[in-house]
């Protein structure tokens, strides 16, 4: 697995999901995962999961947490990035 393009493809979903509101990524995300195969620019395939949980539930803060490998043996240990949200849309700890 090319670690950079990897990090490529997570940076790029984040972004997309950065740019949705709170309440939808809590309707799509939370408590569940989506997971979908995503090809990069260099035509290899990364299996790319998706997921959030309550970060902090009394405060109602949202972590979203992408992972990403090549379905070999980096499915054991995927790249992984995160980011936390708040109800208000600001984001958490940047």
């Amino acid at each position: 697995m090319d670690k950079a393009e990897a990090q490529q493809v997570l940076a790029r979903e984040l972004t997309v999901l950065r740019g949705l509101p709170y309440d939808d990524l809590v309707e799509r995300f939370l408590n569940r995962s989506e997971s979908s195969w995503v090809t990069a620019n260099s035509g290899a395939r990364y299996q790319l999961e998706l997921q959030a949980f309550w970060d902090d539930p009394r405060n109602r803060t949202l972590r979203i947490a992408a992972a990403v490998d090549d379905g070999g043996w980096r499915a054991w240990k995927p790249l992984t990035e995160s980011f936390i949200i708040g109800p208000d849309g600001a984001f958490i700890g940047e």
